[in-house]
């Protein structure tokens, strides 16, 4: 199946465009489950269990599993292979040149098994193209981010007047997409620039980080990102649905928390 076709697939089959972000923190961690990377793993691998039936994708940051050494990246590892309900973003914002670039693509794909990574398009097209050419596997590619910081750079006026996060958003829709396998992340917090990207990119997928802690508005964003299909996005939230309980209890927290986002965004989407 492509990777337009799998997240075509998990989309309707969830009836969800929710994303869980899997960005376990050790200190937040429920304290019955004990310390160390084993808890990490109990930990994400209860919330993926209930939470299943109601996301359309996870994605887990790769930062959180490194942070903890060899035996974070084998929870990570451990989470990879769990049965498959939905799809698998890995978030690692990857972009080299490259036997590098083919490198950390084969990491992603061949030994995590994810679905689709994420990728920073600053060293070009050539750096994004082993992340690329394989038509079932997806690259979301950092456009205009969710933090405060993103305008330093991705704001920057070229000669013709564009912003640079739009000319990324050109090229993902002309140049890099020719396995219909690209999207963006265009963060829920710069609702004008995610309505310009749309505008620009009506098929492209669009991964929207920022919705909750971050501030970002659910109805602005639906609104802006939606394509006309009343999909085509995925909505990331991590801290809201991870630590909706700190107590034995919080997988069942967890998934009243995720089954509160999705019925918010289906009412948005289907009114």
């Amino acid at each position: 199946m492509s990777f337009h076709d799998a997240l075509t697939h998990h989309i309707q089959s969830h009836n969800s465009l929710l994303c869980v972000g899997l960005d376990p923190d050790p200190a937040r961690i429920p304290a019955h489950l004990g310390s160390g990377a084993t808890a990490v793993y109990a930990f994400c691998r209860d919330i993926i269990a209930a939470t299943q039936d109601v996301v359309a994708a996870f994605k887990p940051n790769i930062a959180f599993f490194e942070a903890m050494g060899p035996a974070g990246i084998e929870a990570l590892a451990q989470l990879m292979t769990l049965p498959r309900h939905n799809l698998w973003i890995l978030d690692a914002k990857r972009g080299d040149i490259g036997n590098t670039a083919s490198a950390y693509a084969s990491a992603a794909f061949d030994q995590f098994n994810a679905d689709a990574i994420t990728v920073n398009p600053y060293l070009g097209g050539d750096a994004l193209a082993p992340f690329l050419e394989r038509p079932e596997r997806g690259a979301f590619i950092l456009c205009r981010t969710s933090n405060p910081g993103s305008r330093d750079i991705q704001e920057l006026p070229l000669a013709d007047g564009r912003p640079l996060y739009m000319a990324v958003a050109t090229m993902a829709q002309h140049d890099w997409n020719t396995q219909r396998n690209a999207g963006l992340v265009v963060g829920a917090t710069q609702p004008a620039a995610l309505a310009e990207v749309r505008q620009l990119c009506p098929d492209l997928p669009l991964l929207l980080p920022g919705i909750g802690a971050q501030g970002g508005d659910l109805a602005q964003a639906l609104h802006a990102g939606l394509d006309a299909h009343r999909a085509g996005l995925l909505i990331n939230t991590s801290r809201s649905v991870l630590y909706a309980s700190a107590g034995t209890d919080f997988a069942q927290a967890s998934r009243a928390e995720a089954l509160r986002t999705q019925a918010a965004i289906n009412a948005i989407r289907f009114a």
